[in-house]
């Protein structure tokens, strides 16, 4: 079992962009990781303070992921922090080793993770 972590940056608080934001964030986990419906255990999602239109977890069900066990939170307001940024936390079960596990951070929330999103692109 392996987690798996991701972000993404939202241009504006509107449930249609935040839907599309975290349907691709999900989908783009999946695909780095190999990973299909069945491997799912559970996805936590959170967004920031300023993401007020809707539940990320709604993407989620939208993409048929209906029988997996997903939470949403609000993320911590930290000075300085990127705005507008869903994350999330998928935990699935995958013969993957830790270091070949994919994390995906996708826009401008590439920056919270530098290390990751640089290693990845070398990996592809």
């Amino acid at each position: 079992m392996r987690a798996v972590r991701g972000a993404i940056q939202v241009d504006r608080d509107d449930p249609g962009e935040v839907m599309e934001a975290t349907r691709l964030l999900l989908e783009e986990i999946m695909a780095a990781n190999s990973l299909v419906h069945d491997d799912l255990v559970s996805i936590f999602f959170t967004a920031t303070p300023d993401l007020r239109s809707g539940f990320p977890a709604r993407a989620a069900r939208d993409l048929g992921l209906t029988d997996v066990p997903l939470m949403c939170a609000q993320e911590l307001d930290i000075d300085g922090g990127l705005p507008r940024t869903v994350r999330v936390l998928v935990t699935a079960e995958t013969p993957l080793p830790r270091d070949r596990v994919r994390h995906v951070y996708l826009g401008g929330a590439r920056a919270l993770r530098p290390d990751l999103t640089d290693r990845m692109a070398g990996a592809r």
